[in-house]
């Protein structure tokens, strides 16, 4: 079988990084593995790399953030993307380098980007649940803003992760660790009614393992989430790009606003180490603002 464009041209830079650069054994790896990994956020996007540009860069750094790299190992991968695409441009590839303008992680503020109430109202109101299609849609955006889900964790869930009746959610996260998470009224009233009526209309005959499925039958993809997501937020007139983790900062954000403690929402984000869950700091220092401004008489 022969390998896709994608691979192709990876393939292809790393033998001009060996033959041309001589570049060691090590670092042809740390190359490998930094541009496998945005070539793998291009392609959840429906993008190729060639065709990135820098707000796209932007949120594939804010993801790397937010997933918990080290401002260090993050610094590297930025060094990856300069050197390659210096190398599309001069290959005529590209007619801008992406990276030109581009601040080193040091100058950004590493703040996780959310949603308004608003906005969330907005995206949850867009698909149609008259369609099969629109209610699954529903129920996805529904649940992945009520349990704060990564989106390999919400297109993977097995259809016996949901316990209605204790109003929770089984869930295997990262590490293979499984946690329980609960889920609001809304959501798991969108489930359901996605459980009875859609998913048989789109399964027909066949049989899934996986929560979610598409009309062939099958479960439903991070590319194909990230697609949806792409259409409801056009459809719900949001200005804001809108990835899976955005949707997942929101819910943590939205928490924190509403007054749960730290460690409470790194359980529910199944974080293992509470360092990851501590970029939402800012909104508890924005609360504890404001609950100083409203309650002290000398504020």
């Amino acid at each position: 079988m022969s390998a896709g464009p994608q691979e192709s041209l990876l393939r292809e830079y790393l033998d001009y990084c060996r033959v041309e650069k001589g570049l060691a054994a090590n670092s042809l790896t740390a190359y490998q593995h930094d541009l496998s990994r945005f070539f793998s956020y291009c392609a959840e996007g429906g993008a190729a790399p060639e065709t990135a540009d820098a707000a796209d860069l932007r949120g594939y750094v804010d993801e790397l953030s937010a997933s918990g790299l080290s401002s260090r190992s993050i610094a590297r991968a930025l060094t990856t993307l300069r050197v390659f695409f210096r190398y599309l441009l001069r290959q005529e590839r590209i007619a801008a380098d992406p990276t030109a303008d581009l601040s080193s992680p040091g100058q950004w503020k590493q703040l996780p980007k959310f949603l308004t109430f608003e906005e969330v109202d907005r995206l949850l109101e867009a698909p149609d649940p008259a369609t099969p299609q629109g209610g699954r849609d529903r129920a996805m955006l529904q649940l992945l803003y009520a349990t704060g889900l990564r989106v390999t964790e919400l297109v993977t869930l097995p259809t016996r992760a949901l316990h209605k009746e204790l109003g929770v959610l089984r869930v295997r996260g990262k590490g293979d660790k499984e946690r329980l998470t609960p889920v609001g009224r809304e959501a798991l009233g969108a489930v359901e009614a996605y459980v009875e009526h859609d998913r048989p209309a789109l399964l027909g005959r066949r049989v899934a393992v996986e929560l979610f499925v598409t009309t062939r039958g099958s479960g439903m993809t991070r590319q194909g989430f990230w697609k949806l997501l792409k259409k409801y937020r056009l459809l719900a007139c949001v200005e804001k790009n809108i990835t899976p983790h955005v949707l997942r900062h929101s819910f943590a954000t939205h928490l924190l606003e509403r007054g749960a403690d730290l460690r409470s929402v790194q359980m529910m984000l199944g974080h293992s180490d509470i360092s990851s869950t501590q970029i939402y700091t800012h909104v508890l220092r924005e609360r504890l603002r404001k609950v100083y401004d409203e309650g002290h008489p000398r504020s």
